[in-house]
This record gives C-alpha cells, sequence and structure tokens, in this order.
C-alpha cells in the first residue's frame, strides 16, 4: 500500500474592510494635510516616548483608504519591513502612500537611517508600481515632509 504525505498547510488571510464610500474618504493633497491626520491618529500620550511608524494608504485619487500601525519601537527607534508595508499596501489595492514615524526627542530631520531606509522603500515602491509620496518625521507640535526637503 502507498502511503501519501500529508502536509498542513495554513491559510493567511490579511484583512481589509473599507467603512466608507470613495467619495467620502479624505484627499490629501498637502503634507499638512497628512500630518493632521497622522497627529489625529497618534498615541500623543506615547509621541514623546517611543518611536512609532505608521502608513496612510492611498488610492489613485489620493483618497485615504486607512491608516496602519506598522511598528513600535523604543525610544530611539523602531522597525519600517519592506514585506510588511508592501504586503498591506497591496492588499488594499493601495497605489500610493505616506509613511510616518515620530522622533521622541522632538528633533524632525531625517537621520542618516531615516534617509537610507526611506529610498530602498522608494526603490521596492517603484517595483510594485506603488509611489511613497511622501515619508514625515513627526512630533507633537511639528513636521518635516521627506518630500519637500528633497529627499524623496
Amino acid at each position: 500500500m502507498e502511503q501519501k504525505e500529508f502536509f498542513n498547510v495554513a491559510e493567511v488571510q490579511l484583512s481589509y474592510k473599507p467603512h466608507f464610500k470613495a467619495q467620502e474618504r479624505p484627499k490629501i493633497t498637502s503634507s499638512k494635510q497628512a500630518y493632521q491626520i497622522m497627529i489625529d491618529n497618534w498615541d500623543l500620550d506615547l509621541i514623546n516616548y517611543i518611536e512609532q511608524a505608521k502608513m496612510i494608504l492611498l488610492n489613485r485619487n489620493n483618497r485615504v483608504l486607512g491608516i496602519v500601525d506598522l511598528s513600535t519601537g523604543g525610544g530611539g527607534s523602531t522597525v519600517m519591513d519592506s514585506r510588511v508595508i508592501f504586503s498591506i499596501a497591496l492588499k488594499a489595492t493601495a497605489t500610493s502612500l505616506i509613511l510616518a514615524h515620530n522622533h521622541p526627542s522632538g528633533n524632525v530631520r531625517p537621520s542618516n537611517e531615516d534617509i537610507r531606509l526611506t529610498e530602498k522603500l522608494k526603490q521596492a515602491a517603484k517595483l510594485l508600481d506603488i509611489v511613497i509620496h511622501d515619508h514625515l518625521i513627526i512630533s507633537e507640535n511639528n513636521y518635516l515632509s521627506m518630500a519637500e526637503e528633497a529627499y524623496i
């Protein structure tokens, strides 16, 4: 009798359930709007203590599909995993995105690592026909747009 091998295979499922009609979603036309949406969705009790990363997913008309918490780190760094970023963006059928992370120090100047990571993500996004419009570095009362500062 021939013995068959059986494999237990788990189904991978990411969930994206929009609750608004496309025309009701906010449209982002400036870094200031993106910052305001981010800061409205940030835990301000932690912004000066723990570095966090988030992204805004956008459709072709720059309307917000959703906001995603990407990671929470320590006082000096957090992780932005390209596989996580792009798997979520693809699942939501986002055509573009805006990244953001905070600097608990309040200094919104990009570090060398911020610049390197943004360039790496920008190149990866091109392969998937996804546009990274901006990468914001935020604090409670201020932000820097890497696009406006010509890092993107």
